[in-house]
């Protein structure tokens, strides 16, 4: 396979280490995810389903996910629940989170659990993690998405539209003939291997590529001539140099899809770092 750009230049391709999931760690996820889906059900909906009123969000749920990313899962609540909560004097939103931990806690009493601002994190010993946020789907009228809750700054309310996230990453990914998706995870991998102390966030990474990568996309060998080697690569980097003076300070960037923006200042080091490596 080889990469082709907008203007039709072609170069070889790079062979990306896109590892994805191990079935080992899916095995893992699959079990643990189900179990969860139940006890959430069990406690908002009054149902032992282990798949309803669930969405895989992040990594996983955009497809650009290895075994080394958490596990986002949305847990959708009947929209009562939300009124319930809102209707606390005094941050509501971090008695929604309480209440999501304890039905999680009766299933795993021993494992580390804990309400981290948005979301509840259940902390596996293994280092498999898992972050749930609990949401609220939208009426109709409010349009597409869900609402969900932010505990900090005393209680809050936040919207976010997965689907549509992850319907723009297809489509983009599906063009690319599979490019967006190799190069997200090829940067995970760089980013665990080299530079694990450093954060560097997933919906960063994948939001970055989504817009920076043009119309780049795998060909078929024998397709055409080369074009230099590193080009895709330098693309990236160049985008990255131009958008933050070569990191100095932090740009714009809105998720793929829903267009929220996305708060790039503690990523901003380590996503240079990697461009940096991928274009040597």
């Amino acid at each position: 396979m080889s990469f082709e750009s907008e203007r039709g230049t072609r170069i070889n391709r790079v062979e990306f280490a896109t590892a994805g999931v191990d079935s080992e760690t899916r095995s893992k996820v699959s079990g643990r995810y189900k179990r969860i889906t139940r006890a959430v059900n069990g406690e908002f909906w009054g149902s032992r389903s282990e798949i309803e009123h669930t969405l895989q969000v992040g990594s996983y749920g955009r497809g650009t996910a290895t075994s080394a990313s958490d596990l986002d899962v949305l847990v959708s609540l009947p929209r009562a629940e939300y009124e319930r909560y809102d209707a606390y004097r005094g941050n509501g939103q971090s008695r929604l989170l309480q209440a999501v931990k304890a039905a999680v806690s009766a299933i795993y009493p021993r494992t580390s659990i804990r309400a981290d601002g948005q979301v509840v994190v259940v902390d596996f010993s293994d280092g498999v993690k898992f972050e749930l946020l609990p949401a609220f789907a939208r009426s109709s009228w409010s349009g597409e998405g869900f609402d969900y809750p932010d505990s900090n700054m005393g209680g809050r309310w936040l919207s976010t539209n997965p689907r549509a996230e992850q319907a723009a990453m297809k489509e983009k990914n599906d063009a690319s003939n599979g490019l967006l998706l190799d190069t997200c995870k090829h940067m995970r991998k760089i980013h665990a291997e080299r530079f694990s102390s450093y954060k560097l966030s997933g919906i960063v990474i994948d939001s970055f590529v989504y817009h920076a990568m043009g119309d780049w996309r795998w060909i078929g060998e024998g397709d055409g001539p080369a074009a230099s080697p590193g080009a895709y690569e330098n693309v990236l980097l160049d985008a990255y140099n131009t958008r933050s003076a070569n990191g100095s300070f932090a740009f714009s960037l809105s998720s793929p899809g829903s267009n929220q923006p996305i708060d790039v200042s503690r990523s901003l080091e380590c996503l240079g770092k990697v461009l940096r490596v991928m274009a040597e």
